[in-house]
This record gives C-alpha cells, structure tokens and sequence, in this order.
C-alpha cells in the first residue's frame, strides 16, 4: 500500500530515525549463490526466489523498517536482452520482486520476534541507466541520454512497482543529474505515479559533487520543489564520504522546505569495476554503531547499509539509533 508524503513525514516525527536494509546481491553471494551475470540478484529473482524472500525476511527482523526490492538490475531492456522475456514476461518478474518483500514482512511479523504494531514497508528499487551498462558507470554518471530515453528506460519498471503495491520509490543509487531530471519530472507529471512517494539516493564524486560533477546543492534544489519526493541522500558511498557529504546537504537545507536525509553507504570495502573484485576492509573509520550515529546527528533521518553490509550490520545500525 502507498504512503502518503504526510505520512511519511508524521512517521518520521514519530520515530526519529527510520532503518533501511543492506545490501541484497552481496549478501546472496555471501549465503553462496553465484552472481557472475549481468543483472546480478536479477538471475536469482528468477531462479531462486525463495532466497531473496529470506535475506527480507532476517533484514526485518534484525531492525530494518524499509526492505528494498530486488529491482534494482531488472529494466525492461536488460530483462529483455539478458533473459530474452517478453514484455509481459518482464513486468511479472518485477512485481515478484515486491510480492517477495511482502511475504517476507507477512513472515516477520508471523515470527514472533516483530512488534505488530511496528510498521514495516517495502520500497520497489529503481536502479539507474549506467546499472544496465554494466561498466560502473552507475559510479561516474558520463552517459548522455535525452530526458525522454531516460523515461523510457525507467517508466516501465516503475509503473510494474507501484502496480505491484510497493509503499514507495526507491530511485538508488543515481550518478547523472540529467537521469534524476528525468525521473522527477514523471513522478510529479505523469497520471500513474501522481500518488507515488520515492527517495532519490545518489553517488558522488566528493562530499559536494553528484558522480557527473554536479553540485549537490542543484540535487537538492530541484528535490526541494519535487511534490512527491520524501527524502535525499547517498548511497553505495565509502563510509569516509557519508558525515561530510550529510553535512554539506544540511548546510543547504531551506528551514520551511527542509528535505529528510538519508544514508546507506558501502560497509568500508572498495569496488573495483574492472577487476570485479572488493579490497579494503569492513568498517574502517570507526564501529558501526558510532558511525551511524554521526549519520544521524549529521543530518542522516533514515540509515541503512549497501554493498558487502548484511543482516548483522543492520542489527548494529537499528540498535544504536533505536
């Protein structure tokens, strides 16, 4: 079911801080599955569902609020060029992706172990064009598209989400501004998404730049007159880029239209994506624990975790917030 923007935001009031997931591919292949393919959790989404609804499943009831999707990979070009499904074909296997994160909070909450009267959601992942390239140019945002081949790209999975009932947007891990243009623009224009809330989380270049070199501060400007845009932030980020860029983005904020935060950086490793491999160690720069309270006096009003972070993690970020 959707949330409302005034919801949302009462929420926040309420709770202070809400907790996102953690990483989903990293995590299957922690549990031993292969993801040496293109769309990544997307090979899994098809051949072995039940294993993402699990990894759901622990993240809820190790404190996470928000479950995110495994949608990230699955555009209907990549579907349709990687697996060869046809529209229809492509459009189910993304709303499985939702129908899986729900049976999965239906399954925490049957646990014993959630308070019922907690709210859990799920947020349908809307991964960036540079994703389906697949050359880490999610990382550097250096791809030109016109606004309308953005929209095309990302309508459909989008509409496959909200029809599926996800409570609200993810738009993750966003390098181009163009792209980000694109993708507020349908949110706030176009019929189908007039009732749909999202976040939009990017990558940077520093604390003060989007992955493409735009300043943040455009980012923010343009989200601060997006009516259906709850929250703003960063993830799949170094954790040493998290404190400062929050700081940056609180420093900008207008008092009257302030937008919520947010963070899910990395876990402290390093993606190398020509090597295909992670260096580096977990958690450099402080525990967890005191890190994400840094996230959450620097600005930070929903903290999760992204690549190579897992149930334990989130388990960490909910018990020092929480």
């Amino acid at each position: 079911m959707l949330i409302t923007k005034s919801d949302f935001a009462v929420l926040l009031r309420k709770r202070g801080t809400l907790i996102i997931d953690g990483a989903l591919a990293t995590e299957l292949e922690a549990r031993g599955l292969n993801l040496n393919h293109a769309l990544w959790s997307g090979k899994v989404l098809r051949d072995q569902p039940e294993v993402i609804q699990q990894v759901h499943v622990d993240y809820y009831i190790a404190g996470a609020d928000i479950a995110i999707t495994a949608s990230y990979q699955t555009s209907m070009i990549g579907l349709r060029e990687h697996f060869g499904l046809p529209e229809a074909e492509a459009v189910e296997l993304i709303k499985r992706s939702v129908r899986l994160a729900q049976r999965a909070r239906c399954e925490a909450y049957q646990s014993g172990r959630i308070e019922k009267t907690r709210r859990l959601f799920v947020a349908g992942s809307v991964g960036p064009y540079g994703a389906y390239l697949a050359d880490g140019s999610e990382y550097r945002g250096d791809y030109q598209r016109s606004k309308e081949k953005f929209k095309d790209f990302h309508r459909p999975r989008m509409q496959a989400l909200v029809d599926a009932a996800v409570c609200l947007l993810a738009i993750e891990t966003m390098p181009n501004m163009a792209e980000i243009e694109a993708v507020v623009e349908m949110l706030a224009e176009e019929k189908i998404f007039r009732d749909v809330v999202a976040w939009i989380s990017v990558t940077i270049k520093d604390a003060e730049h989007l992955s493409d070199g735009t300043p943040l501060e455009d980012v923010l400007a343009l989200v601060r007159q997006a009516p259906n845009v709850v929250a703003i932030g960063v993830n799949c980020i170094p954790t040493e880029l998290v404190e400062p860029c929050l700081k940056h983005l609180s420093s900008l904020q207008v008092p009257e239209h302030e937008v919520p935060l947010l963070c899910y950086p990395n876990s402290g490793e390093v993606w190398d994506a020509v090597t295909k491999t992670w260096s580096g160690k977990q958690g450099e720069g402080g525990g967890l624990a005191e890190q994400a309270r840094r996230w959450r006096d620097a600005g930070a009003k929903l903290v999760g975790g992204c690549c190579r972070t897992g149930p334990g993690d989130v388990e960490v970020i909910s018990g020092a917030l929480n």
